[in-house]
């Protein structure tokens, strides 16, 4: 079966703005989708040469609200590009997103990440508050409770996931990986589209080409 690994930050606006649109073109070619949450700005930023928002130039801080401001009008998906619970600690719900693929399975951790990210970005809700998470968690059909508790258990899985990020050179998020190839950004989902749409015994769908 056609696999996407997705890495990911359940913060990311950028991962929002593409969530959606990933799941729609995966469900089209009948591709299953393995996210991967892990540690962007304490691991993969420092060892790829990534900085943390608040630690970039002024110039890169106040462009990037302006390509916001353009994918939010020109997807049609609700943004506030200025969010009162954001940057927050991520590494908790994170590791719940972990733990619901350990304990429910991708779709349901799938699920989760989308919740997590309209969060943030739609509804003013800070993910770094513990009672908010559980509600979180019970509003995708999950326990909230339970996952929010078994989030320590899978801080393995959530370690595992950053190696192999780093392994494999992500340094952004959101990073989709198909058939070895990365895709970086949700502005490179139309290739990915591409790639999704060839034959899989077209040798040109495996070039490192993105």
């Amino acid at each position: 079966m056609k696999t996407i690994t997705y890495y990911l930050s359940p913060q990311s606006p950028w991962a929002y703005l593409g969530h959606d649109r990933l799941m729609a073109l995966a469900k089209a070619h009948g591709a299953m989708i393995e996210p991967r949450p892990c540690a962007l700005n304490s691991a993969i930023f420092p060892v790829s040469g990534g900085l943390p928002l608040k630690q970039r130039s002024p110039q890169r801080q106040a462009y990037r609200l302006v390509e916001l401001q353009r994918w939010s009008e020109h997807l049609g998906i609700p943004l506030n590009i200025h969010p009162k619970s954001f940057p927050v600690d991520e590494s908790v719900a994170a590791m719940m997103i972990a733990a619901a693929i350990k304990s429910a399975g991708n779709e349901a951790a799938l699920a989760l990440t989308g919740a997590l990210l309209r969060a943030v970005w739609a509804q003013e809700r800070d993910i770094s508050d513990a009672d908010t998470l559980v509600q979180i968690g019970d509003e995708t059909g999950l326990d909230g409770k339970a996952l929010y508790a078994a989030h320590t258990q899978a801080k393995d899985l959530f370690d595992q996931y950053t190696s192999e990020a780093i392994e494999r050179q992500v340094f952004g998020a959101p990073w989709y990986e198909y058939r070895g190839v990365p895709f970086w950004g949700q502005d490179r989902l139309d290739f990915l589209e591409r790639a999704l749409a060839l034959p899989e015994s077209d040798p040109s769908s495996s070039q490192h080409n993105a």
